[in-house]
């Protein structure tokens, strides 16, 4: 069973885009339930532990994005899956705030975007901070050059795969192990990955894809292939 941890702060449930959230997080949780060809498990960041994963032998953890600013939550709310992080007992893909989350836990920062360029408009969080925003769909940049040499998240995907973006904050440098895919001018982070531990991280949303933009989908097969959930 695979798990999907839902990262997004209660406050937000009950903001007007709180509808939307929800049935999104349900939508999310089919759609990894189908590639990974195996149950997946929707359970609030502050409801996961390692307890439960062993007790339902998780095989995989992905953690949503976010639209609460993360000064809001609570940190003993955060500890059991910041432990989780650390421990690395499990592939892991982090989504937008998800894998914010993952690289702050793990020493990185995270910052606000601090300027505006072509695709970045100002925007507002789900609590209200008002910042340059890189949001739509929009390609990144996946390198090196040369096809042969890339990861096999990348299998599939040519030089500029176009992803849903919504995001004013971004890590600057990776954790340390961490080797970085793909780029953007407006964030120069937008894919890390770690082969000793199996995690992946995207500053976008791959989890949104669509008929016109199905990379997202074609990017999660991937990684559920590399770490070994599915053959």
């Amino acid at each position: 069973m695979i798990v999907f941890v839902d990262y997004e702060h209660v406050r937000a449930h009950s903001s007007k885009w709180g509808e939307k959230l929800l049935a999104a997080r349900t939508r999310i949780t089919y759609r990894l339930e189908d590639l990974a060809d195996q149950h997946c498990m929707l359970v609030r960041y502050d409801r996961v532990s390692h307890e439960l994963l062993e007790r339902i032998g998780a095989t995989a953890i992905f953690i949503s994005g976010n639209g609460t600013d993360p000064s809001m939550y609570d940190e003993a709310s955060l500890a059991p899956l910041r432990e989780i992080v650390r421990a690395r007992e499990l592939p892991m893909f982090g989504l937008c705030g998800g894998f914010q989350f993952i690289a702050e836990t793990l020493g990185a920062a995270v910052v606000p975007l601090e300027v505006d360029h072509d695709g970045a408009d100002a925007g507002e969080a789900t609590d209200g901070r008002v910042g340059p925003v890189e949001f739509g769909y929009l390609p990144v940049d996946v390198f090196p050059v040369d096809v042969t040499e890339r990861h096999p998240v990348l299998d599939g995907l040519g030089d500029q795969p176009v992803f849903r973006h919504a995001h004013s904050l971004h890590v600057p440098d990776p954790p340390a192990g961490f080797d970085v895919l793909a780029s953007t001018d407006i964030t120069p982070v937008q894919i890390v990955v770690n082969n000793k531990d199996r995690i992946v991280g995207t500053q976008f949303h791959p989890e949104y894809w669509t008929d016109e933009h199905p990379e997202g989908q074609t990017m999660i097969s991937n990684f559920l292939r590399w770490s070994g959930v599915t053959r």
